[in-house]
């Protein structure tokens, strides 16, 4: 896939306008949280923030700013799904996942060394991620993906069970953001 079918993916699933009570991000169009409109720009009301922005801050922000390009080149599957994860909890929480499952992965630092988790996809990450596949393949990749959505749904889990009012997306997040793609 590429990243505007990744991207007209996400704002499918996210609809337009929202703005759900038990949501700390307020109003939201596209995905697009209001402060985050806020900070490249828009100054107008939700409900009428343009999808093209939209377009705009899901590529810089959620795609080019944390490198999954580079993720892309290597492992499109993988940097899909960091991609989404991205969108839904942060660029560097996606990063994160991937640090710590290719952390975990190493054999004991046999395969290659660990690396800080630092939710940046740089040299190190990168690196990491090629000796994996190198010597995983493309089962390799399957594994990964498998693992960032197992630590994706811990987090939606602790989040639900932290802040009862998140109780209202839980499910939604499980069917919609785990093994969706």
């Amino acid at each position: 896939m590429t990243i505007d079918q990744l991207i007209d993916e996400v704002i499918a699933r996210e609809g337009g306008y929202s703005n759900h009570p038990a949501d700390r991000g307020g109003p939201t169009r596209w995905g697009v949280t209001q402060a985050v409109a806020r900070q490249h720009g828009f100054d107008g009301d939700m409900r009428v923030f343009p999808r093209a922005e939209a377009v705009a801050i899901y590529r810089r922000l959620y795609w080019t700013a944390p490198n999954f390009v580079a993720v892309d080149l290597r492992a499109p599957a993988l940097a899909a799904e960091l991609f989404d994860t991205g969108v839904n909890m942060g660029p560097g929480v996606g990063a994160r996942f991937l640090q710590r499952a290719l952390n975990a992965l190493n054999r004991g630092g046999r395969d290659y060394p660990d690396m800080a988790v630092d939710g940046r996809i740089g040299p190190a990450t990168l690196a990491a991620l090629d000796a994996f596949l190198a010597s995983r393949g493309a089962a390799g990749e399957r594994v990964l993906i498998k693992a960032v959505e197992a630590l994706q749904g811990e987090r939606y889990l602790a989040l639900a069970e932290s802040r009862p009012a998140n109780e209202a997306f839980l499910y939604g997040w499980l069917a919609n953001r785990i093994g969706s793609l």
